[in-house]
């Protein structure tokens, strides 16, 4: 994927804000000058003090300076001896008037350029490089932090040939644009060459904050005058009239009655129309018609024709007769006899 985007720079005006704020037309350039010389004159007179970040701002008579330093006591001095000698310093190199202020880093392990500034300062000791990034990154996530990763490159080891070294622990989120990465870079000086040191933090995400709706406020008589438009009118509903003593207690001797019957259910109503049904007397005429309509059902049947023997049958009762003859010839010539 080739280079990264800085992280810095890729987060400007989300979460982080820029290191200098001023705007110039016409001396855009002189401006620029005079802020890379106002930072190296503070890093070259205080490298010791661990300092981070120098911001500058500017009015339109002063340049106010912000220094966050892990060593505030270095910077400012006994009674502020040393803030004044610097800021006369930065007077007489720029020509214009400067105001000092120093800011204290309360966790130093938390901060990139500072972790990379001690690697570095160990490497310059013969401090083997990867006990360096092991004990920055151990003491970085003791500190809190969610990630960390540190590259180092150069002639680590004193080696013949360059190369690269990278360590991590956690995470590294670099296309997050609202995680919180702190991103530092240094050179340690060898008798070797030089090699750069890398180093990434990751604190945690900043969620935007929720904004509150603005409020106007009124004075109290017109806020009155403004509740009072705005509830609706109802119509005056007319009192209810007592009601006559005499029909009251009708209505209680009906409610007696029908709390004293019995509910019916639907098997008693079933019982009940059954029982009517079978107690009324049908009517002579309807009766009449009935039979009628019996009579004439009764002629309408055709009467069913004889069934057509066989001629089996018919073989077999032929059969039957003269067999029958037979004996009866015979007996009646035995009886003659």
């Amino acid at each position: 994927m080739g280079r990264k985007v800085h992280p810095l720079g890729f987060r400007l005006g989300v979460i982080r804000d820029w290191q200098a704020k001023w705007y110039a037309d016409t001396h855009y350039a002189e401006f620029l000058q005079e802020d890379l010389k106002l930072r190296q004159a503070i890093r070259s007179k205080y490298a010791d003090a661990a300092i981070s970040l120098v911001e500058i701002d500017r009015q339109a008579k002063e340049i106010t300076v912000t220094i966050h330093t892990a060593r505030p006591g270095i910077v400012i001095g006994r009674g502020g001896q040393r803030v004044d000698e610097l800021s006369s310093h930065l007077e007489k190199l720029i020509g214009k008037r400067v105001r000092l202020n120093i800011q204290e880093i309360r966790q130093p392990e938390l901060d990139a350029n500072l972790v990379a500034r001690t690697i570095a300062e160990q490497i310059q000791r013969r401090i083997a490089y990867r006990r360096a990034m092991k004990q920055s990154i151990f003491r970085t996530i003791q500190a809190g932090a969610k990630g960390i990763r540190v590259s180092c490159a150069g002639r680590l080891g004193d080696a013949e040939i360059a190369r690269r070294q990278t360590m991590h622990q956690g995470q590294v989120p670099l296309h997050t644009i609202r995680a919180d990465i702190d991103y530092g870079f240094t050179e340690a000086r060898t008798t070797l060459g030089r090699i750069g040191v890398k180093v990434w933090i990751y604190k945690g995400e900043i969620l935007p904050e929720p904004k509150e709706l603005e409020v106007e406020e009124m004075p109290v008589e017109l806020a009155a005058v403004k509740s009072a438009e705005a509830e609706p009118i109802t119509a005056v509903e007319p009192e209810a009239k007592p009601a006559e003593p005499i029909a009251v207690e009708a209505a209680e001797a009906v409610a007696e009655v029908k709390a004293e019957e019995k509910p019916v259910t639907k098997r008693r109503r079933k019982v009940a129309v059954t029982t009517e049904l079978e107690e009324k007397p049908e009517a002579p005429a309807v009766a009449k018609a009935a039979e009628a309509v019996a009579e004439v059902k009764a002629e309408k049947k055709p009467a069913k024709p004889a069934r057509k023997r066989s001629k089996k049958a018919v073989a077999a009762k032929d059969t039957t007769s003269e067999a029958e003859a037979t004996l009866t010839e015979k007996e009646e010539k035995d009886a003659t006899t």
